[in-house]
């Protein structure tokens, strides 16, 4: 390298290092870039509780942690079901359940209570799209690394602020799967991760 192209180099270096920080709009149009280039080939699902294994919970009678299962009814409504990503309508029967959420390790692998029917459902069909019953509800939002670990944290004020937030998390390369929790109990309702499109 000659000596022009190295004293070229200092001075980009120089003024790399006393640059004024760049805005929070700025740092959102660099994402924003990143995430259309980095979500190319793929796509983001959002994944219910499996149904092979709701299956096997309800055929057992117990949850992971050895609680007897009992169906109830939800009769006002509203509730938030894990196996088909929408909510309980008035008078239908749930499962209250403990259950860890997917891609958690060590300490990080919480377990918590999650709704799901009573009986197998056809689960959630669309799974590239934000489930539409979620839409309105402030979530957050909680990154997972490759090794269970929690790598981010953020609240969404709706599905609409929830999704950017999703397709900026999932475009490091430190986080593997999202979390979509609720607000006020922190309570699981489904995770987002990216897969190659088909």
């Amino acid at each position: 390298m000659d000596s022009q192209a190295t004293a070229g180099l200092v001075t980009a270096a120089r003024q790399a290092a006393t640059a004024v920080p760049v805005s929070r709009q700025q740092q959102r149009r660099r994402y924003t870039m990143l995430v259309c280039m980095s979500t190319a080939t793929t796509t983001i699902i959002f994944e219910p509780i499996p149904p092979g294994d709701l299956d096997k919970i309800r055929t057992a009678g117990v949850d992971e942690a050895g609680n007897l299962l009992t169906p109830q009814v939800d009769a006002e409504g509203g509730s938030p079901l894990r196996c088909c990503l929408r909510v309980t309508r008035p008078g239908e029967q749930v499962l209250l359940m403990a259950f860890t959420p997917p891609g958690t390790a060590g300490p990080y692998a919480e377990r918590g209570p999650v709704f799901v029917h009573a009986d197998p459902c056809p689960g959630y069909q669309s799974p590239t799209v934000y489930p539409p019953e979620f839409r309105h509800r402030p979530q957050v939002l909680r990154a997972y690394n490759h090794q269970g670990r929690i790598a981010d944290g953020v609240i969404a004020e709706d599905g609409d602020h929830a999704m950017a937030v999703i397709r900026e998390l999932l475009t490091r390369p430190d986080v593997a799967l999202v979390h979509l929790r609720n607000v006020g109990y922190g309570c699981y309702n489904c995770a987002a991760r990216l897969v190659p499109q088909p």
